[in-house]
Order: structure tokens, then sequence, then C-alpha cells
């Protein structure tokens, strides 16, 4: 049951990082101010309490404001890296390194283990996740791999050239999003082992909220918040695309943290290769008119190596489906 709740979360969030693009490139050129807007509305999930109402006590509403801290940061992160490049880069890199960090984090604080069959199926599913991401794998490039890692990276004796600063600027932020989003996914699924599922939701959602106004404390980010971004993003076309994407992007959430709550959160983690293939299709219909925005690469070997990547996804897909029949 938790693996196709979260094949279709995956699904509906393909479509929302398309959107999520869309207006970080053409209505809100702020990442910052974007995960204010996106935080802020999480406050209207406390209605959800109407049909388990709950309580906390203060150490189960401590953890839960703090998993809501932490998916806020996330969301800073991921549209610092979703702004400086296009989808079609930021989520591979984000969704490779999420499954490795909640492997490890869901070790070491869950005691989370995975069977050997669960086990080559989470590999069989980051490798492909891997290969339909990348754009090119050809061995005889590695020394080119190598010389762009230290240009972007400098050497050991030197600075890092002026070009590749925001490179190394979106390695670094897809990095960073990624080890939150892992850490907040396993701090949710230790919260879902001891609370209900709407209240722990819920209240873990009114960490964001709080978030939102710490974040208006730093008064740079304030003044791009308030300032910078209010005006565009208040335009009725704007407010109905935003709030659009958000409600779907809400849904979504709330299926991924039902599949987490009742499955495997490195397992989970590891199927989104599945959303870069929803990514793909979506991306291969919008480009054609929205080219300057939504991008992507596809030439003979690249189609060869994405459908490789298809079908070990598939094989993984397959493994874990007879795995929990």
């Amino acid at each position: 049951m938790w693996l196709i709740i979260a094949i279709i979360s995956y699904l509906i969030n393909a479509g929302v990082y398309v959107g999520d693009k869309f207006i970080l490139s053409k209505k809100i050129h702020s990442s910052v101010a974007y995960a204010f807007y996106v935080g802020v509305w999480s406050f209207l999930n406390i209605f959800l309490l109407v049909l388990d109402p709950w309580l906390p006590n203060w150490q189960q509403l401590g953890i839960d404001l703090l998993a809501g801290l932490i998916f806020l940061a996330t969301l800073i992160f991921w549209y610092k890296a979703l702004h400086q490049s296009e989808a079609t880069r930021v989520v591979p890199i984000v969704g490779a390194l999420v499954p490795v960090f909640s492997f490890i984090l869901g070790f070491v604080f869950l005691g989370e283990q995975l069977t050997e069959r669960q086990l080559l199926a989470f590999l069989i599913l980051i490798i492909g996740g891997v290969l339909i991401s990348i754009k090119r794998t050809r061995f005889y490039e590695l020394q080119a791999v190598v010389n762009r890692f230290r240009s972007v990276y400098g050497n050991a004796l030197g600075g890092i050239h002026a070009e590749y600063r925001p490179t190394r600027r979106l390695i670094i932020n897809s990095i960073v999003a990624a080890f939150f989003f892992a850490a907040f996914y396993v701090l949710i699924k230790y919260i879902y082992t001891t609370q209900p599922f709407i209240g722990g939701f819920v209240w873990s959602r009114m960490g964001s909220f709080i978030g939102v106004h710490l974040m208006l404390l730093i008064p740079s980010w304030r003044k791009e918040i308030l300032e910078k971004h209010i005006g565009e993003s208040s335009k009725p076309k704007n407010l109905v695309l935003f709030f659009s994407i958000r409600a779907l992007a809400a849904f979504a959430f709330i299926l991924l943290n039902r599949a987490v709550s009742i499955g495997n959160v490195a397992i989970i983690n590891s199927l989104q290769g599945i959303q870069y293939i929803f990514l793909f299709i979506i991306i291969m219909f919008l480009s054609a008119k929205y080219p300057k925005v939504l991008k992507e690469e596809l030439g003979g070997d690249v189609l060869f190596q994405k459908i490789t990547g298809a079908i070990l996804i598939a094989i993984g897909l397959y493994m874990l489906a007879v795995n929990l029949s």
C-alpha cells in the first residue's frame, strides 16, 4: 500500500517542481521569499485536526516544531538550488543523495534495516535514478569530470574561479537540501511511531509556520520578502497559479508523509527516480512552449541511457512489489 501511495506522491511532485521552477523563473525571483510564502500557509493545516483532534505534550510538541523548522530550512536551500538551474539538473542531484542520507540516518536513529532483497532493490533504484538523470556517462570523459571538479571547487593551493562559483553554490545548496530532506523524513518517521498521523503532521507544520516569522527577524530577508516581491506575487493571476501549485504540493506532501509513516524511509526516498521519469515526461511536453524556463537535452546516446535507467527503476519496483506481496 505504501509503495502505491509513494508513487502517486512522486507523480504529483514532478508537476509541482515544474510549477515551482516556472514561478521562480518568471514570477518570484527569490528563493527566500518563495519559501516564506510556502511556509506561511502551513497554518491552514490546523483545520485537519477537525478530523482527529489531538494535543501533544510539551516534549512531543518540541519534536514536532523542530521537524517543521527543518523542513522550512530544506525549502530555502531547495528553492535556492532550483532557482540557480533547471529542474532536470537539481532534482537528480537531490534525488540521488536523499535516499543515501535517509539510509544512514534511518539506521543510526531509527534502527531501520533492509533485507537483502530490499537492499538490492534500493541500490538498483538509486543507479536507475542516476542514469535517467545525468546527461552522459562516457568513461573517457573521466578526466574532463576531474578537471571540472577542480575548476568548480578550486585546487588546494588556489581559489575558485569566479566563473564556476554559481555551480559550486548549486552543488552545495543541493547537498544541504538533500541532507535536510532526509533528516526531516527520518524525524517525521519517528514522530509517526509515537503520535497519531494527523496530529503529528499538523503540529509539525506549525513548526514551519513559526519558522517563517523567524525569517522576518533577519533584516535582509525581511526586506527581500516584504519589499521586493510582495507586489508581484500578490497579483490575482500569480496568486491563482501559486495556490494551485501549493494545493497539489500539499496533497503530495500528505501522501508522502503517509507512505513514510507505514513504510521504510530509505526505500521510499530511493523511489525518487520515478519522480524524475515523470518530470522528464512533463518537461518534454512543456519545453516547446517554455524553452527558456524548462530545458532538456536529448540525443541518441542520452535517450538510451535514460531508457536503461527507467528499466532499472522498473526492476527495482518489481522487486519491492514482490517483497511486499
